[in-house]
């Protein structure tokens, strides 16, 4: 007997002993979910300041691989999870998804936690771009409007960064990587969009916590390169801290694929903006930063452009909930 679609594994309440219509509990999954990569966010920021990005990366999908294949052999999909026929393409979301991990991870090391925060807000914002532009997706001129005023936005957030061009600043570096990894994110969110369209969720998660583990070991040659990006033999409370940075990113994950099969994506990913909240909130308890007025004003705006875009979406029918079910944020 063929195995069954990836819709029927999808939309089968049966197999997972799930409700699928609960907004409610799909929006409580999801503020979990940005509690627990903020979380791991904090950690990174802590244990960055010894460790080398490359090795932060590699404990992030090494340890957080476990929950996620613990999540997919609890749906009783572990088996099929393996079974592709697109290996390329989920080699190169891995490749993608790394490369904005490293890139979110040193933006976060090097800014302050709002500011980091705020300029990954990009990430929708260059997804209808290259929605446009890579899958000839039809932008009508509303989005556009909405796409041009969060960039706008987002200029106003590295302003104060990027205003003497001084690249020997680290945060100037640090806000350059920012706005990489948003936009590497959102290529990435552009091979899960096609991914889709033939993979199960459990197969997209389950390949890029593989390959990105492996894609994670390739930042070890850095070190002969660059002495400050060479792997170190932690001590025993830094190695507690890189398990945890896996595991709560893996939870993160789990919480946050759960959560889209509860509700549809207009309803949940506007949550994604309360990472703003716990961006200033954990910033100023624990590293006394303060938001500058560029940057709250410069978020604002961009979570204003975010939300209008989710809502043309959803006008429009261009639910998102699949794609996002199986994406992997950057920063996590």
């Amino acid at each position: 007997m063929p195995p069954p679609s990836s819709a029927k594994i999808e939309n089968n309440p049966v197999s997972t002993g799930m409700t699928r219509h609960a907004p409610m509990m799909g929006i409580a999954l999801k503020v979990l979910s940005t509690v627990a990569f903020f979380f791991m966010v904090t950690l990174l920021k802590l244990v960055a300041e010894t460790v080398p990005i490359g090795q932060v990366v590699f404990a992030r999908n090494f340890f957080g691989m476990f929950p996620v294949l613990i999540m997919v052999a609890f749906r009783g999909e572990l088996m099929l999870a393996f079974k592709t026929k697109r290996a390329s393409g989920h080699i190169g979301r891995a490749m993608v998804g790394v490369t904005a991990m490293v890139c979110s991870f040193t933006a976060f090391h090097l800014l302050p936690l709002a500011d980091a925060t705020a300029i990954g807000f990009a990430t929708p914002l260059m997804v209808v771009v290259l929605a446009f532009f890579l899958l000839g997706e039809k932008v009508r001129i509303f989005r556009w409007s909405a796409v041009l005023v969060g960039f706008t936005g987002i200029l106003v957030i590295l302003s104060p960064h990027l205003g003497e061009g001084d690249f020997k600043d680290g945060q100037a570096v640090g806000a350059v990587c920012a706005a990489l990894g948003a936009l590497f994110a959102a290529l990435a969110m552009i091979f899960v969009r096609k991914l889709c369209e033939t993979e199960r969720t459990a197969t997209i998660v389950t390949w890029f916590a593989g390959f990105a583990t492996v894609f994670s070991l390739l930042t070890i040659p850095l070190g002969f390169v660059f002495p400050s990006q060479a792997w170190v033999m932690p001590d025993g409370v830094t190695a507690l801290l890189l398990v945890l940075v896996g595991l709560s990113g893996g939870v993160g994950q789990i919480l946050l694929t759960q959560s889209y099969r509860f509700a549809d994506a207009s309803t949940i990913a506007p949550f994604d903006y309360i990472n703003m909240f716990w961006a200033i909130a954990v910033g100023w308890l624990l590293f006394s930063d303060t938001p500058s007025a560029p940057v709250l004003v410069g978020s604002a705006i961009v979570i204003a452009a975010g939300i209008f875009v989710i809502y043309r979406e959803h006008r429009l029918g261009l639910d998102r909930t699949k794609t996002r079910r199986a994406s992997t944020p950057s920063k996590s």
